[in-house]
């Protein structure tokens, strides 16, 4: 019975870490759980953890399974239906300018799977048909032109992963701790593979004029969004959209097309684009709709404050991912910066008192998602559990204390604060704020 109980504590803490132990560890488990199993060993696991463990044979393999084509367009398993996006029913009073949010405690990697991504809507979700939709430039150009959807396609294409928030993200923890879920504190956020046309190549097609040096971006949608961006961006990174994580966009992504600008404010990326006007000037004073702008304690504000800041956060321990007992446990977390790549990230278990370094376990992209892990043998006390992330210029993510000295509390944006998630002994994760 002891070596039985050892191995069912054994399987239990892999079970509950999630993903893979280190190959010197695995060993260990495979070496340990053969010479504590003998022959009524394996018959009791089977029967304590349900109908069809091996060595039980399960019900589905004793049937045929659906036909192929069954679902022409496939859908996830039903016993995924959990995840999904949510909103926040207090958050907004009028879900036709609302938001919904990324369910990123259930997702795996740094892509975004198209179904869960945040929604963000100024008028709703329009129904935009693609044979009638069209992209104009004009303005400061030499050659004004209107571009189909055919016309776009004929443009030689770029992929690239890139992350996309909106800077109001965790702005409802300004002043204090506030959301019970990671996906509500840190939900408008996704990364997705997007493909699409440089706007560099479509201005060139245009010819701008020397002395341009902005351009305004405007949307289909009942509201006619509309941002000003700098020339610079525009001249860079920036992309006109059509497909998403290999497919045309969904609708509450822009169908047919949208703007992205990669590290920049999600409101700067218009969906539903249909017209991109070339001037010397911003739009803000008469055209562009009311832009996002930060607060200060002297009463003045910040705006164009493009950049999303590096930012990061644990999403494995988390209030959707509370922890079964003590032991050797496997965190992970997201990390991510509008400036270029994720450096480094850090780990701290004693809410910021010590720190250990991370590693990465994904692709490090410039201005994407960077899944990190650190293994931690939790002795089953009370912790706070924080992420620190630095990207490629050295910026380092600020503290509470360090974001509020310098832009107060009254800030709805670019909230980027070390996060902190209090592990209770019963294994329940709650928000907490520390300096």
């Amino acid at each position: 019975m002891q070596k039985q109980r050892e191995l069912d504590q054994l399987i239990r803490s892999v079970a509950e870490s999630g993903e893979k132990l280190p190959v010197n560890e695995r060993r260990n488990f495979l070496k340990n759980g053969l010479a504590l199993l003998g022959g009524a060993g394996v018959a009791a696991a089977a029967r304590g953890a349900g109908e069809g463990v091996p060595p039980g044979v399960p019900s589905w393999t004793r049937s045929l399974g659906s036909s192929v084509n069954t679902n022409p367009y496939g859908m996830p398993s039903p016993h995924e239906a959990h995840v999904k996006r949510r909103t926040v029913e207090w958050l907004t009073a009028d879900k036709i300018a609302s938001v919904s949010f990324t369910p990123l405690a259930d997702l795996k990697g740094i892509i975004t799977p198209s179904g869960v991504v945040f929604e963000r809507y100024h008028a709703g979700l329009p129904d935009v048909n693609p044979d009638h939709h069209r992209l104009m430039i004009h303005g400061m150009v030499d050659r004004p032109m209107i571009f189909s959807m055919d016309d776009l396609m004929r443009f030689p294409s770029v992929s690239m992963i890139r992350f996309l928030e909106c800077p109001a993200n965790g702005g409802m923890e300004w002043r204090a701790a506030q959301m019970d879920r990671l996906q509500f504190s840190h939900g408008m956020l996704a990364c997705c593979e997007w493909t699409g046309v440089l706007l560099s190549t479509l201005l060139q097609e245009c010819g701008v004029h020397k002395d341009a040096s902005w351009i305004l971006a405007e949307g289909s949608d009942g509201s006619h969004m509309s941002r000003s961006i700098p020339m610079e961006k525009a001249m860079d990174d920036a992309l006109i959209v059509y497909a998403q994580n290999g497919e045309m966009l969904r609708p509450e992504q822009g169908y047919p097309v949208r703007l992205i600008n990669p590290g920049w404010e999600g409101n700067t990326c218009v969906k539903w684009l249909r017209r991109l006007e070339v001037g010397d000037q911003p739009w803000y004073h008469r055209e562009e709709t009311s832009k996002y702008t930060d607060l200060l304690p002297s009463g003045k504000a910040r705006e164009f404050t493009f950049v999303q800041e590096a930012n990061s956060v644990l999403t494995n321990p988390c209030p959707e991912k509370p922890l079964g007992k003590p032991g050797k446990l496997w965190v992970e977390g997201l990390a991510w910066s509008g400036r270029g790549r994720i450096k480094h990230v850090d780990v701290s278990f004693d809410g910021g008192v010590t720190w250990r370094e991370a590693r990465f376990t994904s692709v490090v992209e410039p201005r994407a998602l960077t899944r990190f892990g650190i293994e931690w043998d939790w002795n089953g006390n009370p912790a706070l559990l924080q992420s620190r992330a630095v990207d490629e210029t050295g910026y380092v993510q600020p503290t509470y204390r360090q974001l509020r000295d310098a832009r107060g509390s009254s800030s709805i944006y670019h909230k980027n604060a070390i996060h902190t998630w209090k592990l209770n002994s019963d294994g329940s994760v709650v928000n907490v704020q520390i300096s």
